[in-house]
């Protein structure tokens, strides 16, 4: 393989991964973790997956705000408050927090998600 293939591959293992990497300045947490961090009232709980995966199974304090809709609903947020985030397995919450972190908002992302939390 020449230089540019090793480039091109490169490049492919690159964007394959991209999406499990932790988002800069977002706060990472385990899921035995997040049970401390459920006690804090200073802190907000926003679970991004649809109403019919949070309907089957949900961790007590979280608010669902599908990820498709938090856009147009970040505006349920304080930016006074960190937001702690969560979805199935962590790839959706970790495009909320990304979102989030681009207004401006405090975030902790949950890793590996509700599965996790089991």
């Amino acid at each position: 393989m020449d230089v540019l293939g090793y480039l091109l591959l490169a490049a492919v293992i690159f964007f394959a991964i991209r999406p499990l990497l932790p988002v800069k300045g977002v706060r990472q947490i385990s899921a035995a973790q997040l049970k401390n961090e459920l006690k804090d009232k200073n802190k907000q709980f926003v679970d991004v997956r649809t109403p019919e995966e949070f309907q089957l199974n949900h961790i007590q304090g979280f608010k669902n705000i599908p990820l498709q809709q938090l856009p147009q609903r970040m505006n349920e947020l304080s930016k006074e408050k960190e937001v702690v985030v969560i979805c199935q397995s962590g790839i959706r919450s970790r495009k909320a927090s990304s979102l989030l972190k681009k207004h401006g908002f405090k975030v902790t992302n949950v890793k590996g998600g509700v599965s996790a939390w089991h």
